[in-house]
């Protein structure tokens, strides 16, 4: 794109990078900011079928317009500053929550070639960036000036960390098999990994750590059965008690942008990212980008699938399973995958 504006268009090379990343944040953040609004819909449809209940279904065709409703609905209400709250900590939290959902797309590819940023550590970016959610959530709970948010506020800081530190040594064991931490690298060594299939979820070394890595996006994501955070019966509504309007709209749309988020990286470091299932030269005629959103959307179903079904953990027990369940078990299936990469290493050097 940056040739384009340079040759075609005659804008000087700095402009011409300049513009073209312009066009690249927008065709990632404007279809994502329409992808959310729809989610929220699908989220509470299935919900609704789970229940047996109707779900939207009002306004508009088959109540696809309910998320654009309830927009405009916060847009048009008034902001609310509780008078003891710090009003510039109160404010930016929820910016900080919502951008930093954003700025994590930049580098996941979409199909080969397709990405704003192929970086070298983009895996790392990954990790870096989307840790830096909780900052939104922590400076809310202190901000707010009330005990229920700021017991919310203490809750999710423990659980991000908690989870982090797992989901860190599961990511080594992708890295340790593909031999990079570039996303569009770790799709491409997914390709015919077992019987012409793609997707290191046939790995019968990597199929723990790709269960594990989805629980762990639940508890990242604070979906149900690990939304502690937002728990009614002790904490009202968590972090988010005092807020209202499009600050409110911010955590919401965050919320679900990091869940979108979190489906794309399952697929992209687990299940073979823009490949088909099998390595068979017809599927590839189907875009790449096709068969990510496919991906997604499946991942997406068993998010709200866990939340219609699982009833929520107790915090102990969600402490438990971090600390003593799955940081031992990554921890010790670095050493196995890391031994057993040396060992073929060995094999194949006699």
């Amino acid at each position: 794109m940056t040739a384009f504006f340079n040759t075609t268009v005659g804008f000087s090379y700095g402009w011409a990078w300049f513009v073209a990343t312009i066009v690249g944040i927008l065709v990632i953040a404007l279809p994502l900011m329409l992808a959310v609004a729809m989610i929220i819909y699908a989220d509470r449809k299935i919900w609704a079928a789970m229940a047996l209940r109707r779900g939207p279904n009002v306004v508009g065709p088959f109540g696809l317009m309910q998320s654009f409703a309830d927009g405009l609905k916060v847009f048009l209400q008034e902001t609310i500053i509780p008078s003891a709250a710090n009003r510039v900590l109160f404010l930016i939290a929820p910016i900080i929550t919502f951008t930093v959902a954003l700025i994590v797309w930049a580098v996941v590819p979409f199909q080969a070639g397709v990405v704003l940023a192929d970086i070298n550590v983009g895996l790392l970016y990954v990790l870096a960036t989307s840790s830096l959610g909780v900052y939104g959530i922590i400076l809310a709970g202190w901000a707010s000036n009330s005990k229920y948010p700021f017991y919310s506020a203490l809750r999710a800081a423990a659980q991000m960390v908690s989870y982090e530190v797992a989901i860190g040594f599961i990511l080594i064991s992708v890295v340790l098999w593909s031999g990079t931490f570039n996303l569009s690298g770790i799709v491409m060594a997914q390709r015919n990994v077992y019987l012409h299939l793609n997707g290191f979820i046939v790995n019968p070394l990597l199929f723990p750590m790709a269960v594990m890595f989805f629980i762990s996006s639940l508890a990242e994501t604070q979906r149900a059965p690990f939304d502690l955070t937002e728990a009614e019966s002790e904490l009202v509504a968590g972090y988010q008690t005092e807020y209202s309007s499009m600050s409110f709209a911010l955590y919401w749309l965050g919320e679900y942008a990091n869940v979108i988020l979190m489906c794309v990286l399952n697929a992209t470091l687990f299940w073979g990212g823009w490949l088909p299932p099998v390595d068979w030269a017809p599927l590839y005629w189907i875009p790449g980008i096709v068969w990510l959103f496919v991906k997604m959307l499946f991942f997406f179903f068993l998010f709200s699938w866990v939340k219609a079904t699982v009833p929520r953990y107790r915090y102990d027990q969600l402490m438990r399973l971090g600390w003593k369940i799955f940081l031992p078990f990554s921890l010790f299936w670095v050493f196995l995958v890391s031994g057993v990469l040396m060992g073929m290493r060995v094999g194949v050097g006699s």
